[in-house]
């Protein structure tokens, strides 16, 4: 443990970092932020979805404002819509998203009671028939006797500017100062308000606020359920709904108990509130979290128009409760949610009364704040000291377990206990902490893949020292025996070539076509360039770094080689230049690999048989007219490759026969017509070995109609005649040889 102890010094300190952050001693907006982002994740994840009957919200849409008038209406519009509600439709209980703070004054009332103290006064016939028609007059009056003795809600709000004024009337404290004497619970607090008309408030069942918690983020996802003005504790709308609903049940509107347990250190001990037979928990602020249960529109929506104009089924408001809102943009009760950016503000409190209603609301009580402080000791010490003693592979999928291990606590707890577990800060935490270890460990490996670097970097293409260097004491550049693939390359007539061109074309030429053959070696085979041999390219598979597929990476490379000489050449005519044609040899074999040279220049490079054959193949390409010509380990050890069978030869310098081939395509790849020629091709070619010259020459020609651009078929019918009239031994196998290399 000691070699790991400074790694294990920063993990405690990223873990006491995390921990001031959740202890509130200070606050780190990216946390909050992502905390938020993952409660909206879960709860859309979560929510039931569908539309809920029990509560209608009567919406003073944009159709009902263009057929009854701009908002507010006429207090006896809405003494008529009281009537039909309960009288015509039969609902259980209304409550306001609205506040009624101005009297109404659309009557006249006012002029003529002016008119009734001065102009008027001493006019009888005047005098008797205002005071007559007074009570039709008095649309405020109207209202509020629409109101009283029915089950109606109003609504108001608090305001928090220093000048705040304290306008019409709010009801009655729910709960008075002294029912959290001695607790410090952080209550929203307010500076003033704005409320309904007095004579409203002394004939509506109740009244409740509608005030949200805004987060910093400007989403609203909680609602306080009681909140502190003047040391007075008020209710939210949704409570004060809830608890006339349930006076229409029992006769009686409850009482709000408090849910206190005994306070220690910070925790307050407010956990909960209790209303009848529901209990509603809180946070550390009296919060509830809004239990949305979909996107807008979870509840149905009823334009207050068609029921001031009886146009809407009875049934679809018998029994339900409802809400006067508006989703006009005009009114300006737009909320920005978890569950869209634009929702109607007057859906949260029918989600806060179903969530009451149906106990789905969530909690974050207080005590959470232990579970999170915890969770990070336990999880953040524990990986402090594990991550900085397992090796990188180890300590990423312990990191991916752990957080796995985390994430599926907190789904658990969410969804089968109604908690809510802050996450982002122990997912930040075990993050940060493998972060700093996996830097940790980097620069200090750099330094050695530095040295590596310097060392072998000279011999070793760029693009495999970063493979190598990842584990140094697996590579070396002593000689050894491995089995490779080795390619040679070269320019067909390069002479001729060099003599058409200036030197700067030529230079261009040259470089254009390395560059690209190189480009086709390394990067898209994994090949290791040894060498530039004047136009010749040599390289190899198979070493510093091995690859099973060395073989078949060769092959073809060597294919895509030949491929890109057309797209070369359509460069190159163009510009008026000769066009490319190159050989290329590849071969299979057991060579020596390693740091080979003299005191004055070494390489890393291959020597070997294997190596020497690969270049005879390269330069009998030529003899043969193709393209490419492949060694038969080399076509052994290839499966998905269609070769054709070139010939049986035997190089200067070798006294052993080998096959030759030439690679035509991957299997899938090689269209119906090259087959058919490549079937004749055998049969042309078992004649041949066999002497059965007519039938070869015969087969030969037809393939050379079928494809007149390929040489092999012209060299082998110039070889027929020869053979024709020549003398053959009893013994001749149809090898070639060759004595020039």
């Amino acid at each position: 443990m000691k070699q790991h102890l400074v790694r294990i010094v920063i993990g405690l300190a990223i873990v006491f970092f995390f921990l001031g952050h959740t202890l509130r001693w200070y606050e780190i907006g990216l946390i909050t932020q992502l905390d938020n982002i993952i409660f909206d994740a879960r709860l859309n994840m979560t929510m039931p979805g569908g539309v809920d009957p029990r509560v209608v919200i009567l919406d003073i849409d944009e159709k009902s404002l263009g057929e009854v008038g701009r908002w507010p209406w006429s207090r006896n519009v809405m003494a008529q819509l009281m009537d039909k509600l309960f009288g015509k439709y039969g609902v259980l209980l209304v409550g306001f998203d609205v506040v009624w703070a101005e009297r109404d004054t659309s009557s006249g009332m006012d002029t003529l009671e002016a008119l009734a103290r001065q102009e008027l006064k001493e006019v009888s016939g005047f005098q008797s028939a205002f005071k007559r028609l007074r009570p039709q007059l008095d649309f405020d009056g109207m209202f509020a006797a629409s109101i009283k003795d029915r089950p109606v809600v109003l609504g108001y709000y608090f305001n928090a500017e220093e000048n705040a004024v304290k306008a019409n009337a709010i009801p009655p404290p729910v709960l008075s100062r002294e029912t959290f004497a001695g607790r410090a619970i952080n209550f929203p607090r307010w500076k003033g308000y704005t409320g309904n008309l007095s004579e409203y408030v002394k004939n509506a069942a109740g009244a409740g606020h509608f005030n949200p918690l805004v987060d910093d983020d400007g989403v609203s996802r909680r609602v306080p359920m009681i909140l502190e003005f003047e040391g007075e504790y008020y209710e939210a709308l949704s409570l004060a709904m809830l608890r006339a609903l349930i006076a229409l049940q029992t006769g009686a509107a409850p009482r709000v108990e408090p849910g206190l347990v005994p306070p220690s250190f910070d925790y307050p001990g407010l956990e909960w509130l209790k209303v009848a037979d529901y209990v509603i928990p809180v946070d550390e602020r009296a919060a509830v979290l809004i239990p949305y249960r979909g996107r807008k529109f979870s509840y149905p929506y009823i334009a207050l128009a068609d029921v001031l104009k009886d146009r809407v089924d009875p049934g679809q408001l018998k029994g339900r409760i409802a809400i006067v809102g508006t989703t006009a943009p005009g009114l300006l009760d737009q909320r920005s949610t978890p569950v869209g950016s634009v929702y109607p503000g007057v859906e949260i409190h029918a989600n806060m009364i179903t969530g009451v209603l149906d106990g789905t609301l969530k909690s974050k009580p207080p005590y959470m704040l232990g579970a999170e402080v915890l969770l990070l000791l336990v999880g953040g010490v524990a990986l402090s000291i594990l991550i900085p003693m397992l090796s990188a592979l180890w300590a990423t999928a312990s990191v991916l377990l752990g957080v796995a291990l985390v994430t599926a606590i907190d789904f658990m707890v969410w969804s089968m206990a109604d908690l809510v577990l802050p996450l982002a800060t122990s997912i930040l935490m075990v993050g940060a902490m493998y972060t700093v270890n996996m830097a940790y460990g980097y620069f200090v490996e750099s330094r050695s893949k530095r040295q590596f670097t310097e060392l072998f970097g000279q011999y070793v293409p760029p693009e495999l020292v970063d493979r190598m260097a990842a584990d140094p004491e697996k590579y070396t550049m002593e000689p050894k025996a491995a089995e490779l693939t080795i390619l040679f390359s070269d320019v067909r007539g390069f002479t001729s070539i060099s003599e058409a061109l200036k030197p700067e074309e030529l230079r261009e030429y040259i470089n254009q076509y390395l560059t690209t053959m190189s480009g086709i070696i390394r990067a898209r085979y994994n090949g290791t360039l040894d060498k530039y041999i004047g136009d010749a390219i040599m390289a190899f598979w198979g070493a510093p770094v091995e690859d099973p597929q060395h073989a078949r990476n060769g092959v073809l490379a060597a294919l895509e080689m030949q491929g890109e000489c057309k797209v070369l050449n359509d460069k190159f005519t163009a510009r008026g230049w000769p066009a490319l044609k190159i050989g290329v040899g590849v071969n299979t074999g057991g060579v020596r690999v390693g740091d080979m040279g003299s005191q004055v220049r070494r390489a890393y490079t291959v020597m070997g048989d294997p190596v020497n054959v690969a270049s005879r193949l390269e330069g009998r390409t030529k003899t043969y007219g193709i393209g490419i010509l492949v060694g038969e380990a080399t076509r052994a050890a290839v499966k998905d490759v269609l070769f054709r069978e070139i010939d049986r030869i035997k190089v200067k310098g070798k006294d052993e026969a080998i096959a030759i081939y030439e690679p035509l395509g991957l299997e899938s790849e090689v269209d119906q017509g090259a087959r058919n020629e490549l079937d004749l091709w055998d049969d042309a070619l078992a004649a041949y070995r066999a002497q059965r010259w007519d039938e070869a020459e015969a087969g030969l020609a037809k393939l050379q109609g079928m494809n007149p651009e390929c040489g092999l078929y012209q060299a082998y019918a110039e070889r027929v005649d020869t053979m024709r009239d020549a003398a053959l031994p009893d013994d001749w196998d149809g090898v070639t040889v060759f004595h020039e290399k």
